[in-house]
């Protein structure tokens, strides 16, 4: 586990991780935002009502709702937050890489197995303060989309109904004051830690393989497109049911669960183990091109502002 395995040191300027995790972060969203809407659209429906899998939620929300009031809903608020959100996490992964690096007695030489997963866990731990309320507010929203049924599933329950990622925070801190904004936090935590662990590792071994036996271009797009893409699906894959509770209780606004063990117990009593992986599909063809533009432009932007 101590063998180095990324091409690169961490950047020597600490300001240049923020700015190209800004920048990565915020191609990402643009490209993956159609998907996640409808991976909470997937995730928020109870059994018997909304939609009959993928495809199906896919050809509703565009029929009835197209782009703007449909596959868009809520993506302003992201836009305007979650380049700050990875601009957190891929800054402290660089600090934390050079502060693991220090303490190791490596300083200087290129970050190991265990630097790696650790500064990743570290990461996805510093991003949470400001992750939790864009993600609250996010899935509020997006899981307020209708559909073909009256009144189906949780949005039955959530009878305010938003049109503004303003009035919806708004509400939310009214209702349960600003601590209401971290609701979720939990179960993000033991979603996001680990996950950021394994997202940044695996991105770098993968990385590092495809330039050791000469799989990518000179400049190393097709590297960092290829092993960004891998590590969004595997991390994905890794905390889908996590992920589902996580989205089920932060849209649920009349607290019909007590808490995630509550909500996990009760959706799989109600609706199986299956309902669990609710969203899967999506999750993953969404995460492949969003985590490979991220990472293209986040490695690219470093790269140039290394060499200025």
């Amino acid at each position: 586990m101590e063998t180095p395995i990324i091409s690169q040191q961490p950047a020597p300027n600490v300001f240049h991780d923020y700015i190209a995790g800004a920048l990565g972060g915020t191609s990402g969203l643009i490209v993956g935002h159609p998907f996640d809407t409808t991976k909470i659209q997937l995730q928020t429906q109870h059994k018997g009502h909304g939609y009959r899998g993928t495809n199906d939620a896919l050809r509703q929300i565009h029929t009835k709702h197209g782009w703007t009031k449909g596959f868009l809903r809520g993506l302003a608020w992201p836009m305007l937050s979650y380049g700050v959100v990875n601009s957190i996490f891929f800054g402290v992964y660089g600090s934390s890489l050079r502060v693991f690096q220090r303490l190791l007695g490596n300083e200087g030489s290129k970050p190991s197995y265990l630097c790696i997963y650790m500064s990743g866990c570290v990461a996805g731990a510093a991003q949470l303060g400001l992750a939790c309320p864009v993600d609250l507010i996010k899935v509020i929203l997006q899981s307020q989309i209708g559909n073909e049924t009256k009144n189906s599933g949780l949005q039955a329950q959530n009878r305010r109904y938003f049109t503004t990622p303003y009035q919806c925070a708004r509400d939310v801190v009214k209702q349960h004051g600003i601590r209401g904004l971290y609701k979720g936090l939990v179960i993000m935590s033991y979603r996001d830690v680990p996950s950021y662990g394994l997202y940044c590792l695996t991105f770098e071994y993968l990385e590092h393989v495809m330039h050791k036996y000469s799989l990518t271009d000179k400049n190393g797009i097709t590297a960092n497109l290829f092993a960004g893409g891998m590590a969004g699906t595997v991390c994905w894959l890794s905390i889908m049911p996590l992920d589902v509770v996580k989205s089920r209780v932060q849209a649920d606004l009349d607290n019909v669960y007590k808490g995630l063990i509550d909500c996990a117990k009760k959706t799989v009593r109600e609706e199986g183990v299956r309902a669990l992986y609710k969203g899967t599909l999506i999750t993953c063809i969404r995460a492949f091109p969003v985590n490979a533009a991220t990472f293209l432009v986040y490695s690219q932007s470093l790269k140039y502002l290394k060499s200025r």
